[in-house]
C-alpha cells in the first residue's frame, strides 16, 4: 500500500480498484483542519483524468499489478499499433486511444516501454526527447527572424508544433515529448 507521503509524478497507483498514474500532486496544509492532497490521476487504460483529493497520513492506494517491458513498435493498422516484446518476441497490439498523445512521438522500429496491468498491455512511455524528421514547413520569408516566435512545422508523425524560422522540410528536430516543443535542430551528419 502506497501512503500519501510516497506520492511522486509518475507513480503507478491502483485506485477505486483500476490502475491510474499520478500526473500532478500538491501537499496542503490549511491553516484549520487537516492536511490534504491534491492530485490530478489518469488512468491507465482508458487515459481518462480525475481530480482527487486525500487526506494526508490516512488515506492509502494500492500497488498496482504493473509491469513494464521494452517493446518495439513495428506497425500501425487502422487503429491499432503493434509491437513486438524485445526478449520474447512475442507481439501484440494497442489501441490508438490507450496510447494518447504518444503516438505522435512512436516510429517503426523505435523501442519504447510497454505497461502491462494484470498481463494485457495498456500503454506505452516514451523517451523524454526523440528526434523526428519535418514533414512540412512553411518557406522563410525575409525578415521573419526578428519576431521570434517560429513558424508551424509538421512532423512525419503528424505532431504540428512551432519551430524557429530556419528550420526547413527535411530536417531533423528533436523534441520534448513531456510538452511537445521543439528543443533544437540535430546536425545529422555529426560524428558520433
Amino acid at each position: 500500500m502506497y501512503e500519501t507521503t510516497d506520492f511522486k509524478k509518475g507513480l503507478w497507483i491502483e485506485y477505486r480498484d483500476q490502475p491510474w498514474t499520478i500526473v500532478e500532486f500538491q501537499h496542503v496544509n490549511p491553516g484549520k483542519g487537516s492536511a490534504f492532497v491534491r492530485t490530478k490521476l489518469k488512468h491507465l487504460e482508458t487515459a481518462q483524468v480525475l481530480d482527487v483529493t486525500f487526506k494526508a497520513g490516512v488515506d492509502r492506494v494500492g500497488v498496482p499489478d504493473v509491469e513494464a517491458k521494452t517493446a518495439q513498435f513495428l506497425y500501425k493498422n487502422a487503429d491499432e499499433y503493434t509491437f513486438m516484446d524485445s526478449a520474447t518476441f512475442d507481439q501484440f497490439v494497442i489501441k490508438e486511444q490507450e496510447l494518447g498523445n504518444n503516438v505522435y512521438f512512436i516510429i517503426a522500429g523505435s523501442n519504447v516501454k510497454v505497461m502491462f496491468y494484470r498481463g494485457k498491455p495498456v500503454t506505452c512511455e516514451v523517451d523524454n526527447f526523440i528526434e523526428l524528421k519535418v514533414a512540412e514547413a512553411q518557406p522563410n520569408i525575409k525578415g521573419d527572424t526578428s519576431s521570434g516566435s517560429g513558424k508551424p512545422i509538421t512532423l512525419e508523425t503528424g505532431l504540428t508544433i512551432t519551430a524557429p524560422f530556419h528550420i526547413s522540410k527535411g530536417d531533423t528536430v528533436k523534441i520534448d515529448t513531456r510538452t511537445s516543443t521543439y528543443i533544437e535542430k540535430v546536425n545529422v551528419n555529426k560524428v558520433k
